[in-house]
């Protein structure tokens, strides 16, 4: 989920039906996109965390990358290795900046077939990432649909067995009612779940249909919440110019072994000698959050500023992403300035709030 430019472009083919339920809506991404519904946002929050939501993404972008060169282009683009897995997988991966290897975007990539991938970038960073490997953008003629939480699977299974069946980072192409859909276990949340391309001028259907078995719709608002409980970083924040997948603690998004890729020679610098700062976790106390922007102290000295910061509806306090000093140890007592008042917070590991298994 990405909100680096909220001048109002697009709407969502399903916009009739979220103002039809009441939703606040927001630009987003160059989208006029659900905030929240007449729930609001911790309610939703706890719907996806006991039970199953339905967030719409159509906002998120889809390049398809298609042809016999088609894998060698995004082995080149991108710091994962498709080798990894095999068409029907998922993978998440990053496109790099050439110079400093910096993350220009973080991205899902469903593998549909030998020839087919379609790339799924942040909203704002789509023509970027087309512009780097090539393909053809097929927002605009589909919506996406992520259905999530723990019972996401059994509701589904009502309407759509399916795509329920489908497993965790596995994609199909799928029919629904005769509509071709595509459908992966993939989502943004800590939650087990799917999402489903399904073609625009079907999706309300669909949506419907999702709602009629109890599903509960939820905004952008709640997905923010659970997936900052779930510690996944948010391009524009933990993910950006400047940040490399290094600091962010993503290492494992790179595949030094597959041979050379888009701002390897600058990782590998940064590799060799060491990253000067590393995303870290902190809990504060008390129902007040740290924001975005918030300075950090350890010991009296400047350490780091808030990237991410809000309530965590699970855990009942502030949590918090941050760049720190790398060997700054789990425990340890630090100071947030907000609004130029101090909130004490405490280092702690991450995820904030780990799956249920």
């Amino acid at each position: 989920m990405d909100g680096a430019d909220d001048e109002l472009t697009f709407a969502s083919p399903l916009d009739a039906e979220h103002r039809a339920l009441g939703a606040k809506m927001v630009p987003f991404g160059g989208w006029d996109m659900p905030l929240s519904y007449s729930g609001g946002t911790i309610e939703e929050h706890m719907s996806c965390r006991s039970g199953a939501v339905v967030f719409d993404v159509s906002h998120l972008g889809t390049v398809q990358v298609t042809g016999p060169d088609a894998l060698e282009r995004l082995q080149w683009a991108l710091t994962n290795d498709l080798h990894k897995v095999a068409p029907g997988r998922a993978q998440y991966t990053h496109l790099l900046d050439e110079l400093d290897g910096s993350v220009l975007d973080d991205i899902i990539v469903w593998w549909l077939d030998e020839e087919t991938f379609d790339v799924m970038p942040n909203a704002s960073n789509t023509d970027r990432v087309r512009n780097a490997i090539g393909g053809q953008e097929t927002t605009h003629a589909r919506a996406v649909l992520a259905v999530q939480g723990p019972d996401a699977r059994r509701r589904l299974a009502e309407v759509f067995p399916e795509a329920a069946a489908l497993k965790r980072f596995h994609v199909a192409r799928l029919d629904w009612n005769g509509v071709p859909c595509v459908v992966a276990g993939t989502g943004y949340t800590g939650e087990d779940g799917v999402e489903i391309a399904v073609p625009a001028d079907e999706a309300a259907a669909l949506w419907t249909a999702l709602l009629g078995t109890g599903i509960t719709p939820a905004g952008l608002g709640a997905r923010d919440t659970l997936r900052l409980e779930a510690a996944l970083p948010l391009h524009g924040h933990e993910l950006g110019a400047g940040i490399t997948p290094l600091q962010a603690g993503l290492g494992w998004v790179v595949a030094w072994t597959k041979g050379d890729f888009r701002g390897r020679a600058a990782l590998e610098v940064e590799q060799a000698k060491g990253v000067e700062r590393l995303l870290t976790g902190i809990a504060t106390e008390g129902r007040r959050p740290p924001r975005e922007g918030c300075a950090v102290q350890i010991d009296g000295s400047a350490a780091g500023v808030i990237t991410s910061g809000n309530f965590s509806p699970v855990l009942g306090h502030g949590i918090a992403l941050a760049f720190l000093p790398p060997k700054t140890e789990i425990g340890a007592p630090v100071e947030i300035d907000v609004r130029g008042s101090t909130l004490a917070g405490t280092v702690v590991a991450t995820p904030f709030v780990a799956k249920k298994k």
